[in-house]
C-alpha cells in the first residue's frame, strides 16, 4: 500500500539540507540517500581529518566531509523540485 505524502517545500528542504547533511532528501521521501550523504560526510570528514597535514586549516582537515555535503545540497533541492513539479 503506497502512503500519500505532501509535496515538501522546496525552500524547506534547501534550508534543512544545509543546516543538515541528508536531512533534505529525508524530507523528500528520499530517506536511503539522505542517509548515505549523511554517512559519507561524516566519513570523509574523519578521513581527512586523519590523514590531513597538521598545519592544514580548519576547511582543509574536513575537506572530503564537506565537499561531500555542497554535493547533497543542491541534489536535495533538485529532488524537492522536480517532486513539487505538476505532472505532465
Amino acid at each position: 500500500m503506497r502512503v500519500f505524502r505532501p509535496n515538501p517545500d522546496p525552500l524547506l528542504v534547501l534550508a534543512t539540507a544545509i543546516v543538515l547533511p541528508g536531512m533534505g532528501h529525508v524530507l523528500t521521501g528520499r530517506a536511503n540517500r539522505g542517509l548515505g550523504f549523511a554517512l559519507f560526510t561524516v566519513v570523509g570528514a574523519w578521513l581527512t581529518t586523519h590523514f590531513a597535514a597538521p598545519d592544514a586549516s580548519m576547511i582543509g582537515r574536513h575537506a572530503a566531509g564537506l565537499f561531500v555535503w555542497a554535493l547533497s545540497v543542491p541534489d536535495a533541492y533538485r529532488g524537492a523540485k522536480l517532486r513539487s513539479a505538476p505532472a505532465v
